[in-house]
């Protein structure tokens, strides 16, 4: 911590006060002969009376009280002398905050910001930056407008001052009032300016840097701790951009002092959740460095660079560079050290790095290539680990199982019972990537048969009753192919006491994905005619119809597939006609979309199977739609278009014929009267 000097008293009685002041013999009534301001017939008002607190305090209780009284009442000589002392305390101690507290010290030592003098400054600021480690504390600074002051002094030319200045930012950042003051007060850009060191300076080791360059880089580390946590607001970051602290974070970032880099890698991880933060660290090149500081020891620097990666990897040409830096290597590396398990904010870091660079498949070969499946899985088998660990691996097996060939891994390494205990948790981020990643098991039959054995779709149709819509969404669509694998989907589905009727129950959701997914579970629930009986008596049809008005084209999608395999039972098929489906459907066929053009043909298909329905379709005008889809290179979408069209012609013959049996019989009974 930096210190200050302490001027050489002027006098003797200068002499007296401080050695008394250190030895703890001041009493309240001792006064210097310098005190020219203070009368020896001091009136009740000037005295200040200390209430003993109610609980039991040490005596330095009392001996604070009395520095803080030489605070308000003494001389410069005294006051700097005071401020010495008091630096002898803990200040971190929450007793000895309460002594300076009760007695209105705070506001005097925020009042000695405002003095020219340069060791009162010192001394105030030295003791600001141990009280301010207390939430309480910081909140009582930044209500007595503790932050303007600072700001100020960040404006004058002494490099001690602004060190300390630095500091006392740092704490009290983490009060919003702060960062909004400082922000209103414009102290961030003279924050971002102390970060331009000289690059000379950045790559020389500290013990050969001269004095002068020394305090440069405890300046830019005070300035950047100070900024990492001001950067917790999202108008801050953007205001620290407009400083052009992004080209001096790049510059930072290559250093050698680790001191200088952890509060600009923390900055940097808080800034980057903005999209254009995360394209600056493309085009600043800033991988290159945060990769290469991701092979260092230092854990804090490791952690603060994966928290990086994973937002900036949200960036597809980030990604790249992360691979082609030689970035993947390491972060199998930290998750695979026994030594790194028991810091958690490390392993939640890098396993969501893992996780936002496999988005890319390029990366997933190159995991492959490390094993990174097995040791993810091992992070799985620990019965303590981290729920954000586990969220982020989860979210990172998601995407390698988007690879037939890990679904292999994922099942021989014993993954799955695993996967499918944390189903009992309850964080929500862990419960929105389990059903992805148990969606993609899914599609493995091999797979499937032991999410049967653990009873696994159990657990996913449970998350159906889940509060959060995003949970919703993901367990339904889970349960498509898990209901398409499962060797009796439709007993499975019937074992589910109220199961159907909470699916039926979302499609009354707000929330146009949990629309989709829960059409598209329903499409595949209906394939089971037993299973549709159900879902029909708890009102499927209408409930479908009400939706046909959307615009959204995932919904469009599956909307149309759950109407088609709901025809199959009783009256559906003509209820979906008398409730006015058809029309639009057949508007459908006008998209652009493929997949919904698809869905939509067979809909009209199954709907077709009603010769009330067929004739609605005519007038619709969809035969030019089916004839056109007739020429189409999907054939899924060519057979429904042709039995659409057979089927209405086929009606259409039907009532030809039935007319001209008509009219001859007509014809028959004129001759006959003749």
């Amino acid at each position: 911590m930096t210190t200050f000097t302490l001027r050489t008293p002027s006098s003797s009685s200068d002499e007296d006060l401080l050695t008394k002041l250190q030895t703890k013999e001041v009493t309240i009534d001792d006064r210097t002969d310098s005190e020219e301001h203070e009368t020896s017939s001091s009136s009740s008002e000037e005295e200040i009376e200390y209430t003993r607190p109610s609980f039991s305090v040490p005596p330095e209780y009392w001996h604070i009280q009395k520095l803080v009284k030489f605070l308000k009442t003494g001389n410069q000589a005294a006051t700097t002398v005071a401020l010495c002392c008091l630096r002898d305390h803990d200040l971190t101690h929450e007793v000895h905050q309460f002594a300076i507290q009760d007695c209105g010290g705070i506001e005097v030592l925020v009042n000695l910001l405002e003095t020219k003098d340069l060791e009162c400054k010192l001394g105030t600021l030295t003791l600001l930056v141990e009280m301010a480690q207390s939430e309480t504390m910081r909140k009582c600074l930044v209500d007595l407008g503790c932050v303007p002051l600072l700001v100020k002094n960040l404006l004058e030319p002494a490099a001690d001052l602004k060190i300390l200045v630095g500091e006392v930012m740092h704490h009290l950042g983490f009060v919003p009032k702060a960062r909004k003051d400082v922000r209103h007060y414009d102290g961030l850009p003279l924050l971002v300016d102390l970060l331009d060191v000289d690059a000379k300076v950045l790559r020389t080791q500290s013990k050969d840097l001269a004095a002068d360059e020394a305090e440069t880089v405890r300046l830019a580390r005070s300035a950047a701790r100070a900024l990492w946590s001001m950067s917790k607001s999202k108008k801050n970051m953007h205001i620290m951009m407009k400083s052009g602290c992004v080209a001096l974070m790049a510059k930072l970032l290559g250093c050698v002092h680790t001191e200088v880099m952890i509060p600009i890698l923390g900055a940097l991880s808080q800034c980057v959740v903005l999209p254009a933060f995360q394209m600056a660290v493309c085009t600043e090149r800033m991988v290159d460095d945060i990769v290469k500081n991701l092979y260092e020891g230092n854990s804090s620097v490791q952690r603060y660079c994966c928290e990086t990666i994973f937002y900036a990897a949200e960036d597809p040409e980030t990604r790249d560079m992360v691979r082609k830096a030689g970035g993947l290597q390491p972060l199998v590396s930290i998750i695979s050290d026994p030594n790194n398990r028991a810091d958690k904010d490390l392993l939640a870091a890098t396993t969501g790095a893992i996780w936002k660079t496999a988005i890319t498949p390029e990366n997933v070969q190159r995991f492959d290539q490390m094993q990174a499946i097995n040791v993810l899985v091992k992070l799985l088998e620990s019965p303590d680990e981290d729920e954000r660990v586990l969220s982020n691996v989860v979210g990172a097996l998601c995407e390698f199982l988007k690879f037939s060939h890990n679904r292999d891994v994922l099942r021989r390494s014993g993954g799955i019972p695993y996967i499918v205990n944390l189903l009992n948790y309850t964080y929500p981020p862990l419960l929105e990537n389990l059903p992805m990643v148990l969606h993609e098991c899914a599609e493995d039959e091999d797979s499937m048969r032991i999410l049967e054995d653990v009873d696994g779709v159990r657990l996913i149709w449970s998350l159906l009753k889940n509060k959060s819509l995003q949970v919703q969404a993901n367990a339904a669509w889970c349960l498509v192919p898990c209901i398409r694998n499962a060797l009796d989907s439709g007993e499975m589905v019937r074992s589910f006491v109220g199961g159907l009727e909470i699916i039926v129950q979302l499609l009354k959701s707000d929330d146009v994905r949990v629309l989709g997914c829960v059409c598209a579970a329903i499409a595949e629930i209906a394939k089971d005619i037993e299973n549709l009986a159900v879902i029909s008596d708890h009102g499927v049809v209408p409930r479908l119809v009400d939706l046909i008005a959307t615009e959204d084209v995932f919904l469009r999608e599956h909307l149309c597939s759950a109407i088609a395999f709901c025809c199959a039972w009783g009256s559906n098929c003509k209820m979906f006609g008398r409730l006015g489906a058809i029309t639009p459907l057949v508007g459908y066929m006008a998209d652009n979309n493929e997949k919904v053009n698809r869905t939509a043909a067979i809909a009209l298909f199954h709907l077709s199977e009603n010769p009330f329905n067929c004739i609605t379709m005519h007038e619709s005008g969809v035969v030019i739609f089916l004839l056109r889809s007739v020429t189409s290179e999907d054939h899924e979408l060519q057979e429904a278009a042709a039995g659409c069209l057979a089927n209405i012609r086929k009606l259409a013959l039907e009532a030809e014929t039935t007319h001209l049996i008509r009219k001859k019989d007509t014809s028959s009974e004129s001759s006959d009267d003749d």
